[in-house]
C-alpha cells in the first residue's frame, strides 16, 4: 500500500487546498468531499498536483456517485 504523500488541489475557480492523500485520485476525492463548493451539477472538475511540484493532473467527481475519472 502506498504511503500518504502531500497533494495541491483546486477547482477552476482557485478553491486550493494541501491534503495528503495516497495517489493523485484520492486527493481529488478528499478535496471534493472536504473542501470543493457544492457544484451545480453532479460533476466537479478538481485539478491535482504534487506538493513537490510536477504536471497538473485533472479529474471530474461525480458527487453523487462518488466516482472519479479522468478529464477529457
Amino acid at each position: 500500500m502506498p504511503q500518504a504523500a502531500r497533494y495541491l488541489a483546486h477547482t477552476d475557480a482557485g478553491h486550493c487546498h494541501i491534503l495528503e492523500a495516497r495517489s493523485f485520485e484520492d486527493a481529488a476525492m478528499s478535496f471534493a468531499e472536504a473542501h470543493a463548493p457544492m457544484a451545480e451539477d453532479d460533476a466537479l472538475r478538481v485539478i491535482v498536483q504534487s506538493e513537490d511540484g510536477g504536471p497538473e493532473h485533472c479529474f471530474v467527481i461525480h458527487l453523487d456517485s462518488e466516482t472519479v475519472e479522468a478529464c477529457a
